[in-house]
């Protein structure tokens, strides 16, 4: 498994997007969109392929990254999941195991709901100990922001994903 994105350890990502101006990317990036193929992600974008994809509910498999993002003033680190020969979920995850950097990642959660709120409207939400949660949809994707803290690792994640809408014959 590949370790996780850390704060301190992509530091360096961080200076060189400020430097050479790169903007947020809070949006899916450029020439991505859910439902292309892998071939055209990869004309897209550098893409490389994950050492051990991540296999999620539905046979969607996290099987390409790219470099880190500059979001929210944080390193997030793109990974695609594929299901069906087509890009159905986008994940930008950023990770911290030190306490001192938890307080930066809950300011970069509520950056992103602020960002959310501005593209898509009020978000449906729940927060709990330990866990925030704030969610939109917009056309044909889901896209939801998720932070947790669960002792000293700390976790933001930006989420854009294929709607998965049922008919009444379904319920």
């Amino acid at each position: 498994m590949r370790p996780p994105v850390t704060v301190s350890r992509y530091s360096f990502v961080l200076a060189f997007l400020a430097a050479t101006g790169a903007a947020h990317a809070q949006g899916l990036p450029p020439g991505v969109r859910l439902g292309m193929t892998a071939d055209a992600l990869q004309s897209a974008l550098p893409v490389e392929r994950v050492v051990r994809p991540q296999r999620l509910a539905g046979g969607l498999v996290g099987s390409w990254r790219t470099a880190p993002i500059a979001m929210a003033g944080l390193p997030f680190e793109p990974t695609f999941f594929f299901a069906g020969g087509e890009l159905k979920r986008v994940a930008y995850l950023t990770v911290t195991d030190d306490p001192a950097q938890v307080p930066q990642l809950a300011a970069a959660f509520a950056e992103l709901v602020q960002w959310g709120r501005a593209q898509f409207g009020h978000e449906l939400g729940s927060s709990d100990p330990g866990s925030a949660y704030a969610a939109w949809s917009q056309g044909d994707a889901d896209i939801y922001a998720q932070h947790t803290v669960d002792g000293r690792r700390a976790t933001v994640r930006l989420v854009y994903k294929a709607s998965q809408r049922k008919d009444g014959s379904a319920l």
